[in-house]
């Protein structure tokens, strides 16, 4: 049992469950802001799934790759500024991606320079701009309204008037558009039967929105389509992804919140529609205990939400989780090379989607990290290459034959790997592989599924879970909850729920 972690001196006495960045920006804004913050997570190192683990001199990122929100104004910038710490150093992805369709020897470069990107996509998708146009134009206006701190969704007076705040003539431009997916987009501009450009987009998106353009709302997808480029942009961290956490973790302990891992949340307590404490186990010691707190917040998917409350869910919210569309999982094979497996100026980021079948994933596609020389992932003369796929979840727990399932994807993806990079017995240092049953083992997260519950227009935005929940100060934080998956969304659900904490 830890020491009181209140000490007579705060406000309020705050537990937060989960050490991912959700979890650990909150808890560090909060400790800054004069909170008595405690933060329990299960795992052995913070950072959910953007920590990393080390084998053979090798650093692997476990999930997350790539950053958002480093510049000016992006929310990690603001956020590291009010914590008074330095921003990690980074190099900007350029281009952010490089995508390979079926066949095709030459790739889709996401260009970081506005115009080379313009220039790119109106050379590989003829007939397109106007689609792109309308994307920035959407992207603009979202940025801006963001950037003004929104509630989404409003769940009484003082969030609506968050909303209504940080609108502005220019945010109206959106509004004709919120019931619109990516492809009704594609029809009004007659690209409904472009079918390269369907496959690009249906590979972009998947990676941030966890569903297809069929499905992804069109509000969402313009800012996913258009991070990339200047003066936003994405980045690759020097050393690792476990330096935003550990940067995390120095801002809370400076303040005096404290963080313990490999301690579990059994149990969110609630009386009379309140929270009033938690249970915790030490997975050490096994030593149970109940601890007492004004506010949590569950830095955790909707669904372990629902099974950490139990029989005091909400029915209405309960059948909500239980009538979700199933999630994402993912199966990721973790390559340590030596850097003559790498081709000469190989992009950080690349995708590749396949025209033979195979049990690689649900759309036959890799998205594959590489690292580069320098940046504190590999060894002198050595790199890592890291590639994941997305797939069906069910299949890794009803399964007889796990280990053999594993092994298979395993051969499958260094086999397609092995297309672009020189993959040979000599060449590979180390291989391991993860799956949703890692996942949901080292994360907790339920069933291992992985970025959240899916950009559809049924869960984007005002249509979505809300930082506040039906349980009074019960705050719910992380990909869950707007604006979506990655870094810089978990960290914008993160500062949205300290801010409605601070307005009580």
């Amino acid at each position: 049992m830890p020491d009181d972690y209140n000490n007579g001196k705060s406000k309020s006495r705050i537990i937060v469950i989960g050490a991912g960045i959700g979890g650990l920006t909150a808890g560090a804004l909060l400790a800054h802001r004069g909170y008595s913050v405690l933060i329990l997570d299960q795992a052995f190192v913070p950072g959910g799934c953007a920590s990393t683990f080390k084998r053979k001199g090798f650093t692997f990122d476990v999930g997350a790759t790539q950053v958002a929100g480093l510049e000016p104004g992006g929310i990690h910038h603001r956020i590291f500024t009010e914590l008074e710490i330095d921003l990690p150093k980074a190099t900007p992805c350029d281009p952010a991606c490089a995508v390979y369709l079926p066949t095709e020897e030459r790739p889709i470069n996401v260009w970081r320079d506005p115009e080379k990107w313009q220039e790119e996509r109106q050379r590989q998708f003829p007939l397109s701009e106007p689609f792109w146009q309308l994307m920035e134009a959407l992207f603009k206006a979202s940025w801006e309204f963001q950037r003004r701190n929104p509630v989404l969704p409003p769940r009484n007076v003082w969030d609506f008037l968050q909303l209504t705040k940080a609108v502005r003539p220019s945010t109206f431009i959106t509004v004709p558009y919120t019931l619109f997916t990516v492809g009704d987009a594609l029809r009004a501009y007659k690209l409904g039967n472009d079918h390269r450009l369907k496959k690009f987009l249906d590979l972009q998106l998947k990676l941030y929105s966890q569903v297809d353009a069929e499905e992804t709302a069109l509000l969402y997808a313009a800012t996913a389509l258009n991070v990339s480029q200047l003066p936003q942009g994405l980045y690759h961290l020097q050393g690792s992804m476990q330096v935003l956490s550990d940067r995390l973790v120095e801002a809370l302990e400076k303040k005096g919140g404290k963080l313990l891992m490999r301690h579990t949340v059994e149990h969110v307590k609630v009386e009379k529609g309140k929270v009033t404490a938690v249970v915790i186990c030490n997975q050490r010691t096994g030593e149970v205990w109940t601890e007492s707190a004004d506010h949590v917040v569950a830095n955790v998917t909707v669904q372990n939400l629902v099974q950490l409350l139990g029989n005091k869910a909400p029915n209405g919210y309960k059948r909500r989780v239980e009538k979700l569309p199933p999630a994402s999982s993912a199966f990721i094979v973790y390559l340590g090379v030596d850097e003559s497996a790498v081709p000469s100026g190989c992009p950080p980021h690349l995708q590749f989607m396949y025209d033979t079948k195979g049990p690689i994933g649900e759309n036959n596609s890799l998205f594959v990290s590489v690292s580069h020389s320098g940046d504190g992932r590999a060894p002198d003369g050595k790199a890592t290459i890291i590639a994941s796929s997305f797939v069906d979840t069910q299949q890794w727990w009803l399964t007889e034959d796990y280990e053999g399932l594993k092994q298979q994807y395993t051969e499958d993806a260094i086999s397609r790997l092995a297309k672009f990079f020189y993959l040979k017995p000599e060449t590979i240092v180390h291989v391991e592989a993860a799956t949703p049953r890692t996942f949901a083992r080292y994360t907790a997260r339920d069933q291992g599924i992985v970025g959240g519950i899916g950009q559809r227009i049924s869960t984007f935005g005002p249509f979505g879970f809300a930082n506040r929940t039906p349980i009074k100060n019960l705050w719910l934080v992380g990909d869950s909850t707007h604006p979506g998956e990655g870094t810089a969304g978990v960290s914008f659900s993160a500062l949205t729920a300290v801010k409605q904490i601070e307005a009580r």
